[in-house]
C-alpha cells in the first residue's frame, strides 16, 4: 500500500474512534475499540476492524455499528480531509480472541511440564 493510503487509513481510525466515543448516542457502541482499517486504493470501500469489550452482546453491536455506518460516514466528511469518504464496512477483529487461544494453549502446555 502506498503511504497515502495508510495515512488516510490510520486518519480514519483516529476519527472514527473519536466519532464513536463522543459522536454517537447508542450507549453499546461507547465500549467498540477501533484496532484498524483497510482501505481499497481508489478510496471507495474501507473494511473497518473493531473489537469489543462484552463478548455476549456482539451481535446487537454489529447490528449498531451497522446502522451507524451513514451517520459515521457523513461526520467523516466534515473531519477527513479527502474528497470522497469510504463506504464502511465494520468487521469484528478476531485476531485478539485467536491470539488468547493460542496463549491459553501455551500456558496448558507449560503447566503439563
Amino acid at each position: 500500500m502506498s503511504i497515502k493510503i495508510d495515512r488516510i487509513a490510520s486518519n480514519l481510525v483516529k476519527e472514527i474512534s473519536y466519532i464513536l466515543m463522543t459522536e454517537v448516542k447508542d450507549p453499546d457502541i461507547k465500549f467498540v475499540t477501533i484496532t484498524d482499517c483497510k482501505v481499497t486504493n481508489d478510496l471507495s470501500y474501507a473494511k473497518v476492524y473493531y473489537t469489543i469489550l462484552h463478548e455476549d452482546k456482539k451481535e446487537e453491536i454489529r447490528q449498531a455499528l451497522k446502522n451507524a455506518a451513514g451517520f459515521i460516514r457523513k461526520e467523516l466528511f466534515d473531519r477527513v480531509e479527502i474528497r470522497n469518504i469510504p463506504e464502511l464496512e465494520f468487521i469484528y477483529d478476531e485476531s485478539i480472541e485467536y491470539g488468547k487461544k493460542i496463549e491459553d494453549m501455551i500456558e496448558k502446555i507449560h503447566n503439563k511440564e
